[in-house]
């Protein structure tokens, strides 16, 4: 095989954005995440500038943690029993007010970091409708095999805003001379959020397929006896907490940067974007994703490299040996995302696939917090480097027993769900 047609296998598939509705919600994410991106940069600098307490800025954390675990399972919920365009519209109204708000607030010269923390909380809850109801959307959009496909296009420009936003946010933050140019910051997140607005608007009527109920506590309990009765779903939810509990390492940054590089905020920085890279590399290179049947056990393989990359990272004292095997734990977890959502997407049916969304929402919101409380605990105990390495073979080690253990999902074949859907449903 000639490299040029090597390269073009394994760059990542691009056949999902010949449809038009799913290019104009891509593009328009492509587009939003930009702007929150320079958002979270410019709230956590107002937040410290005005209260000049870390701790304050960590409660940004919560403001955005508990929207998302309360409404991600709500807002699941009502994806399955309603048209899911309008559902993604009012959202993408929610968020879109709360940018506007923040940026009033800066423009006013408020300086009240109670209202900040109240518009940070709604644009959570915002996210928290707009992520599971996009995220059930797509298999509505698209052939069951372009799915994977997708998902890795989805990932490659979260990736892209993940590390172009905080950029473009430093930028904006300079541009007023002395004092941080907030309004600048707010003002270009809420020109972009209008991209995915947009986006959502131009979607086609998406009623629900299935039975209607009404959305409420009993649907969301029914969506979690579905997925406790569902080992393909269940593990694959349990394979994500073991991998950011365990191995997230992202609490530990300041304290490497402080003992092996002297405390410079260029290490930190490099510490910090150096998962995006990978991710956006993986995410690049992601076309042979689609091609992996046997997904279950992927995904577990792909999990245990990305402890083994954490705990490698975490042995090195050259900065740029952290960042070359953080950015390989990049790899991995944005390939091993790719594989979770369309587990997720395609083996739920049509009138679950909002409530499992919701759930996956809480698992991603929550699990990386929890990886920090376990990384800052462990590291108060045993060190940076115990915590540190000793959390990315945990990892590696747990999820090998645990995620191979299961028959259902590791014998699980996409193949096999794929045919079953195609002759089920077509595309919207």
């Amino acid at each position: 095989m000639a490299f040029g047609d090597l390269v073009k296998r394994h760059l990542v598939d691009t056949r999902p954005l010949a449809v038009p509705a799913y290019r104009r919600i891509w593009s328009g994410q492509a587009v939003s995440n930009v702007g929150v991106a320079v958002t979270v940069v410019a709230v956590g600098q107002q937040v410290y500038d005005l209260t000049h307490s870390s701790l304050w800025v960590g409660l940004l954390g919560m403001a955005n943690l508990i929207p998302l675990l309360v409404f991600g399972l709500w807002g699941g919920a009502v994806a399955d029993a309603v048209d899911r365009r309008r559902l993604l519209v009012a959202g993408s109204l929610v968020a879109w007010a709360s940018t506007l708000f923040i940026l009033a607030q800066a423009l006013l010269g408020l300086d009240n970091v109670y209202l900040i923390f109240v518009a940070t909380a709604v644009n959570a809850t915002g996210f928290a409708i707009t992520g599971p109801t996009r995220g059930a959307i797509i298999p509505r959009l698209l052939d069951p095999e372009l799915v994977p496909a997708a998902n890795a296009l989805n990932s490659l420009v979260y990736s892209l805003g993940a590390v172009a936003g905080p950029m473009i946010g430093g930028v904006l933050l300079a541009s007023g001379g002395g004092a941080p140019n907030y309004a600048a910051a707010y003002a270009v997140d809420a020109l972009l959020f209008t991209g995915g607005l947009y986006a959502a608007l131009r979607l086609p009527a998406l009623p629900p397929l299935g039975e209607v109920a009404r959305p409420g506590a009993r649907m969301v309990w029914e969506g979690l006896s579905f997925i406790a009765r569902s080992p393909v779903l269940l593990m694959s939810f349990v394979v994500d907490i073991i991998a950011m509990v365990f191995a997230m390492p992202r609490a530990l940054f300041p304290e490497l940067a402080a003992d092996r590089f002297g405390g410079s905020m260029t290490a930190l920085g490099w510490a910090t974007s150096a998962m995006a890279i990978g991710s956006v590399a993986g995410a690049l290179f992601s076309g042979w994703v689609g091609r992996i049947s046997r997904q279950g056990v992927a995904l577990v393989l792909a999990i245990a490299g990305w402890g083994l990359a954490v705990a490698a990272a975490g042995l090195v004292h050259e900065l740029w040996l952290v960042v070359v095997f953080m950015a390989v734990g990049g790899v991995a977890d944005v390939i091993s995302s790719v594989w979770r959502q369309s587990i997720l997407q395609l083996y739920a049916p049509d009138e679950m696939r909002g409530r499992m969304q919701g759930v996956f929402m809480v698992v991603v919101a929550g699990g990386p917090r929890l990886g920090d409380l376990r990384a800052g605990a462990t590291a108060t105990a045993f060190g940076l480097t115990g915590a540190w390495v000793g959390g990315g073979l945990a990892c590696a080690v747990t999820v090998l027993i645990v995620g191979l253990s299961v028959a259902g999902f590791r014998n699980y074949r996409s193949d096999t769900r794929v045919a079953a859907l195609r002759s089920e449903t077509k595309p919207a």
